[in-house]
């Protein structure tokens, strides 16, 4: 095997719960990850030299990228030498909460080692993914997984998610940063044991939740309004999905169903949930 073309999914959190600011700066959290059919798509070779092009030319195709980290990591866990050309087609928007770069990464990271033979476990690559980002091991579970810590512990869980579900992207972004640096613990952490935001999500009904929705509405009052016009509109569950400035909402089973707004200048997209299988990719 010397080339190939992968899905590279973005993900959403059905809940996010932050629960504590860790000593070393991270925050304590407990969230259901699903991945969704929003894809972007890697090519990837064994080249001569190492080289990165995408469709977007906004983002960085320098030593920045994450792409490039999950590389050279491989690459110093295992003592290989190869050099690999990649292409990005990329369709997830960016600073949207959807996980595309730690997506780009955990799928460049897979990519790589099956490049190689697949020498390295998916149990350890998962391992290695959670030093380039902690949404990265995600993308190596099923799925649908819960992930506590930072977001590095991931528990795989069998399929949970079976409604489709509007992507809404804001013209504006929002850097993770700024939203953790707005988030005020006093207000949203409201769970010390942290299995136990899952086992209310699963004794139902459904009802999701972000505690990042204050801090992300502070800095865009945009997404304010654009949650409050999709409540009007007859959109019965709405929700910011992962720090922002995406939000959620689910397709309704009465028909017809409600439209989006009409004076909405952004992304959007209606989405389903996807699944890896096992020893492949997305």
């Amino acid at each position: 095997m010397n080339e190939l073309h992968l899905r590279s999914p973005a993900k959403i959190n059905l809940f996010l719960r932050i629960l504590k600011k860790r000593e070393d700066g991270y925050h304590e959290l407990a969230s259901l990850f699903q991945a969704i059919d929003l894809c972007d798509t890697m090519h990837c070779t064994l080249s001569t030299q190492d080289c990165l092009e995408c469709s977007d030319t906004r983002l960085p195709t320098d030593r920045s990228n994450l792409i490039w980290k999950a590389i050279d990591l491989y690459r110093a866990k295992t003592g290989l030498q190869f050099q690999v050309a990649l292409k990005l087609e990329k369709l997830i928007p960016m600073e949207a909460g959807l996980g595309g770069g730690s997506s780009n990464a955990a799928t460049a990271l897979w990519a790589v080692n099956a490049l190689q033979g697949s020498p390295i476990s998916e149990e350890q690559l998962m391992e290695w993914a959670a030093e380039i980002g902690s949404d990265v091991p995600f993308f190596f579970s099923t799925g649908t997984a819960y992930c506590t810590g930072r977001g590095e512990i991931v528990q795989s869980l069998q399929p949970l998610w079976h409604k489709n579900v509007w992507v809404l992207k804001t013209v504006s972004g929002l850097p993770t940063s700024k939203v953790y640096g707005q988030l005020q613990l006093e207000s949203s952490a409201r769970a010390v044991d942290s299995q136990q935001p899952l086992k209310s999500f699963l004794a139902g009904p459904f009802a999701p939740f972000n505690d990042l929705e204050i801090a992300a509405f502070a800095l865009l009052p945009e997404l304010a309004m654009l949650k409050k016009d999709l409540l009007a509109l007859g959109f019965k569950e709405v929700w910011l999905a992962g720090s922002g400035s995406s939000m959620l909402c689910v397709e309704p089973t009465e028909t017809p169903p409600p439209t989006l707004p009409a004076k909405f200048e952004g992304f959007s997209q209606l989405c389903r949930a996807i699944y890896r299988p096992i020893n492949g990719w997305y």
